[in-house]
């Protein structure tokens, strides 16, 4: 006979407790969940986003990183009425002032609130996080990317005006299609 070291009503109250934890723990993954919904649906119809590839606009005066760039984007992203929130790349800090710089770093640069900018983990693509987060919010993203290595899993990057493409003319900012989105 195969024998435990639980054996009857301890055997039976472990199997309650584990029961149970497990039904708490899916009852607070689903309020999880739901609030995270909620709070995505609460974005989408109060604040009109226009999230901005911090790593990608860095660079449009003359292909060298410059926060300059970027700054100025993000005014130009507030004075057509949008939120703007900046998405950077891990090493974009490096390049831009030789060290890191977190969230809070960029948004003092950037004069956002912290919630505003996102600095990817060390190792991973902002692309995704980009993506994700432009479908969670319904927002567009200004870059010159055309995110073509992740256009399956996000088919939104073909839809025109998705992908606002942008640069400096003269010192100033151009953005397309930004004016038909206003017009919308």
């Amino acid at each position: 006979m195969y024998t435990t070291p639980f054996s009857g009503q301890d055997f039976e109250a472990l199997i309650w407790i584990a029961v149970m934890t497990a039904a708490l723990l899916a009852v607070y993954l689903l309020l999880l969940r739901k609030e995270r919904v909620r709070r995505s649906a609460g974005r989408q119809s109060s604040e009109n986003w226009i999230l901005i590839d911090g790593s990608n606009v860095m660079h449009w005066q003359d292909n060298t990183p410059q926060i300059e760039t970027v700054v100025r984007v993000v005014n130009e992203v507030k004075s057509l009425g949008y939120v703007p929130g900046v998405v950077f790349d891990a090493n974009a800090g490096w390049k831009l002032m030789g060290r890191y710089l977190h969230d809070g770093d960029f948004a003092r640069l950037l004069d956002l609130k912290t919630d505003q900018v996102l600095v990817v983990p060390k190792g991973t693509q902002a692309d995704p996080y980009l993506l994700e987060t432009a479908r969670e919010f319904g927002a567009r993203i200004v870059t010159n990317d055309r995110f073509r290595d992740w256009a399956d899993a996000h088919p939104e990057v073909k839809e025109p005006g998705f992908l606002i493409r942008g640069g400096l003319r003269d010192g100033k900012v151009w953005l397309n299609r930004v004016d038909a989105m206003v017009a919308a």
